[in-house]
């Protein structure tokens, strides 16, 4: 991230907020959070502001249009630039499948698919008005999931969701590669977070992957800095499944 400006979405806890922290210790010279919770947003950016960076966030509620659109505005005109986003927010529901229900879908949709697609439009337009000097004008990287790939019962909408972005992905890749703008996504495995500690979910993780372990959210972190980072100049289109072996397993 030397230099970048970077935008993380649902940067206010969790993976969000490690990608900040570590998008600060790859060298990023900007970083803007944009979260519902507008006070975890302005918290997430206390490393970025001990380092003495361009700091920026935003209370979004990303389901709209209108709101995710004037939400980045408002991130873009306090950094000056953006170079980077990472689509990271999304909410995450487990229930049987054959209990979900219209409302279970419509909030599933409306965050983990609609979201990402008002992000990615936004950040797409503010690539395409501003300068660079370099080969590629921006990068997009979207988290995913490996549940899009394998059968989940127990978490169906957020699954199907998943591999929505994961095509959502591919088509903003070949409508703005003509602009040299990347967009990729990374799908992480099940992540050993302490939330996953204090659900139980631990014995699970590890009896789903052949390490025998579930992943540590800075192992699923490292590749969302390399795609979004400045090492990246032609990888578009492409999602990194960070699986500890589960999706061959």
């Amino acid at each position: 991230m030397d230099g970048l400006s970077v935008v993380v979405v649902g940067g206010g806890a969790g993976l969000g907020l490690l990608l900040a922290d570590m998008a600060v210790e790859n060298g990023a010279a900007g970083i803007g959070i944009i979260d519902v919770n507008g006070e975890a947003a302005e918290a997430a950016l206390a490393t970025a502001r001990a380092a003495g960076l361009k700091t920026a966030s935003a209370a979004c509620d990303i389901r709209t249009a209108d709101a995710a659109h004037a939400a980045f505005a408002q991130i873009a005109e306090q950094l000056g630039r953006v170079d980077t986003v990472i689509n990271s927010a999304a909410i995450y529901p487990r229930k049987p499948m054959l209990e979900i229900n219209d409302a279970d879908w419509d909030a599933s949709n409306a965050v983990n698919i609609k979201g990402t697609f008002h992000m990615c439009v936004a950040a797409i337009k503010q690539f395409r008005a501003q300068e660079t000097d370099g080969v590629v004008k921006g990068r997009i990287v979207n988290i995913t999931s490996v549940d899009a790939f394998k059968a989940h019962p127990q978490n169906a909408h957020y699954a199907a969701t998943k591999a929505a972005v994961v095509s959502l992905t591919k088509s903003f890749a070949h409508e703005v590669a003509p602009d040299n703008i990347l967009v990729n996504s990374v799908a992480p495995a099940g992540m050993a977070t302490e939330k996953a500690r204090e659900a139980g979910f631990l014995g699970e993780l590890a009896a789903a992957s052949p390490l025998g372990r579930g992943g540590e959210p800075r192992e699923m972190a490292e590749w969302v800095m390399m795609a979004g980072g400045p090492k990246n100049t032609y990888m578009t289109g492409e999602n990194i499944i960070v699986s500890g072996g589960y999706i061959y397993a």
